[in-house]
């Protein structure tokens, strides 16, 4: 088994069997390229079935001489480690070479967000004289009253809304569905939207179903949904780094800081694991010193 026709593989195994999302698979695949590469300049004939628990631990060796953060060096890791999984699964191999290596310790980054002040902020900006000025209202609403992530957003179709009961269905990672509450601010932009410029566009072949559109009445890419929030956070004079990622992070911290249920906003952004989520139960000292105050037995003021 040479490298390409393990990769090649291990491509449709990701596909088929895992559901991935192509940057996901292309994110494992490239991790895995780059070991490939590393053992055939070590030894030409070393191929994935006589790799050894030695040579991947100087792997991960040589890739900290590079440079690399610790977040890289676990991304690779676990990425090494799923493949030779993989190989043992599809009985490529007998033993797993990867079973022992260690990722490093990274220390828990707590995300930014933004206030729901600086949300209103960011809202208010859009500048509606725009032709996609509802648009990119519509869209804004839409992120933080649904936490949606940004590839989410640009493939919401209009048959993914129920309007009369105010739930959106979401495919998210892994083709996994989910429901959605769409709040009655997000859902008035829509509606705003959809009379205003969507109905009177001339949608593309292929597109009829999209809800936010270009100008060509195709969907937005990514990068256009990162700088429509790049310039309107420059607009509402936020000295700060916003990006889609971010109303998602404020919807989740916002949900959680106000008593949500951590298991019901762990189903809302659709993670697969609860320990995901548990970094949005970051609260302020204020919030922790009054839930003391106010629901702990031994926290009230004595009587005297």
């Amino acid at each position: 088994m040479t490298w390409n026709e393990a990769i090649d593989s291990f491509r449709t195994y990701l596909i088929l069997e895992k559901s991935l999302s192509t940057n996901s698979v292309e994110a494992y695949l490239n991790d895995i390229r780059k070991l490939g590469a590393y053992c055939e300049q070590r030894t030409p004939t070393l191929n994935p079935k006589e790799v050894s628990y030695d040579v991947l631990n100087e792997y991960i060796s040589a890739l900290k001489d590079t440079g690399v953060t610790p977040r890289t060096q676990a991304r690779s890791i676990s990425s090494i480690k799923s493949f030779f999984k993989y190989l043992l699964y599809d009985g490529a191999i007998g033993l797993n070479p990867a079973n022992s290596l260690d990722a490093p310790k990274i220390g828990r980054t707590l995300p930014s967000v933004l206030s729901v002040e600086e949300i209103e902020a960011m809202i208010n900006a859009v500048d509606l004289t725009k032709q996609e000025g509802q648009r990119n209202k519509a869209i804004l609403e839409t992120l933080y009253s649904c936490g949606l992530r940004v590839s989410e957003l640009v493939n919401l179709k209009l048959s993914q809304i129920n309007f009369r009961t105010g739930y959106i269905k979401i495919e998210g990672k892994g083709n996994k569905e989910r429901i959605v509450p769409l709040g009655a601010k997000a859902k008035d932009e829509i509606r705003c939207y959809l009379k205003k410029d969507c109905d009177k566009m001339k949608k593309a072949r292929g597109f009829e179903d999209i809800l936010f559109l270009n100008k060509m009445g195709k969907s937005l890419s990514r990068v256009m949904i990162f700088n429509i929030i790049k310039e309107t956070a420059l607009r509402a004079g936020l000295n700060k780094v916003v990006s889609p990622h971010t109303f998602r992070h404020s919807f989740a911290s916002h949900l959680v800081n106000g008593g949500a249920d951590i298991r019901t906003v762990q189903d809302m952004l659709g993670h697969e694991s609860i320990l995901t989520t548990e970094i949005y139960t970051h609260l302020d000292n204020s919030y922790l010193r009054d839930t003391i105050t106010n629901f702990h037995p031994r926290a009230k003021k004595s009587r005297k």
